[in-house]
């Protein structure tokens, strides 16, 4: 099933894992223990990042590592700009408005 970048980040605990491996690859036994909760649940959050294409699996050995695909996060940061945009647009119009009433004070 092939699933939706937001999807991947609508749940606190993928918007965790996420922060976690963006600083270093990780198994899913050192993800699981900065969390209390159980390994399945790890394993099921790991597997909706990897549908979302947010996540590389590497080998090494038995061990799997998990790393971020930070290009894929562009697709995000892309949605957000427009509304960073507007908030930008929001805030310059608000500086306009004190600007002109501080001026109207002196």
């Amino acid at each position: 099933m092939r699933r939706d970048i937001f999807q991947a980040i609508a749940d606190p605990t993928r918007r965790a894992i996420l922060v976690l491996i963006a600083v270093q690859a990780m198994t899913p036994n050192a993800i699981a223990e900065h969390f209390d909760i159980t390994r399945q649940s790890i394993s099921k959050h790991l597997r909706i990042l990897s549908e979302c294409s947010l996540l590389d699996q590497k080998h090494d050995g038995r061990e799997i590592y998990y790393e971020l695909k930070i290009d894929k996060m562009k697709e995000i940061d892309v949605w957000l700009a427009q509304f960073r945009k507007i908030m930008e647009q929001k805030f310059q119009q608000l500086d306009d408005v004190l600007f002109t009433i501080k001026n109207k004070k002196k």
